[in-house]
C-alpha cells in the first residue's frame, strides 16, 4: 500500500451454504472495515469453489484468477473458516494455495499484511486448534496476523437471520479484528509514503 487514503480489505472463508456461521461472521467483520474507512471484497460461498491448487497443471479459471488479483491489491486480509475435523476447510485452505501465484511477487503472499483470522466451530475444542493451524498458515505466507484471533463456538446460535451478532462480546472481537487489519495497513501506508524521504535525509546528515 502505498499513499492510499482507503485501505483494500479482502475477506475469503465461509462454506458454499449460504448464511453459514463462518460466512455470518466474515462480513460482520467486513461491514466493521467499512465502518473504519476500508474498502472491502469478499471471496465467499461459490466463489470458494475452485480448481484443486496443483501448480505443475494450472487451469485457466476466472474465479481464482480473480481471487489472485483482489490479494495482489489488498492492503490487509480477513480470513474465516469453520472448523472441519480440527482444523481448517479444505476450501478455505484451497483457496490460501492459490497465494503460490504472488511467490514471486514483488510483495510475495501476504508480505507487509496484516491478517485477521476468524473460526466457527461446534466446541471449543475444534475452536483452538482450527484458530491455531490458521494463525501457523498465515505466518507461513509472511502475514502479520492479528493480536486478536477470533473463535466463535457455533453450538449456541451466533447471529440472526438478518446477520446481526447475538453475542456482543463476539461483536466485539470481530470490530476489533478489522479495526487492526485497518489500523496495520495505515501504518504501512505511512512507512512507503515516509520511510523514503526519511532515509534520504538520514544518507545527507
Amino acid at each position: 500500500m502505498s499513499r492510499r487514503t482507503t485501505p483494500r480489505i479482502v475477506g475469503i472463508g465461509g462454506t458454499v451454504r449460504a448464511g453459514s456461521s463462518s460466512e455470518l461472521a466474515l462480513r460482520f467483520s467486513l461491514k466493521a472495515a467499512e465502518e473504519e474507512g476500508a474498502l472491502t471484497r469478499l471471496i465467499a460461498g461459490e466463489d470458494l469453489v475452485l480448481p484443486m491448487y496443483a501448480p505443475e497443471n494450472r487451469r485457466e479459471d476466472p474465479r481464482s484468477q480473480r481471487l489472485v488479483e483482489l490479494l495482489r491489491e489488498a492492503d490487509g486480509v480477513i480470513v474465516a473458516s469453520p472448523g472441519y475435523h480440527g482444523s481448517l476447510s479444505g476450501l478455505v485452505k484451497n483457496a490460501l494455495d492459490y497465494t503460490e501465484d504472488m511467490r514471486t511477487d514483488e510483495r510475495p503472499y501476504f508480505e507487509g499484511r496484516a491478517v485477521g483470522s476468524i473460526v466457527c466451530a461446534a466446541g471449543w475444542q475444534a475452536v483452538g486448534t482450527t484458530l491455531t493451524a490458521l494463525r501457523s498458515i498465515i505466518h507461513a505466507l509472511r502475514g502479520w496476523p492479528t493480536p486478536v484471533g477470533v473463535g466463535i463456538n457455533t453450538s449456541t446460535r451466533a447471529f440472526d437471520e438478518n446477520g446481526d451478532c447475538l453475542d456482543p462480546a463476539v461483536a466485539g472481537q470481530l470490530r476489533l479484528v478489522a479495526k487492526q487489519v485497518v489500523e496495520f495497513a495505515r501504518l504501512r501506508s505511512l512507512d512507503a509514503e515516509y520511510a523514503p524521504p526519511l532515509a534520504r535525509a538520514a544518507a545527507t546528515r
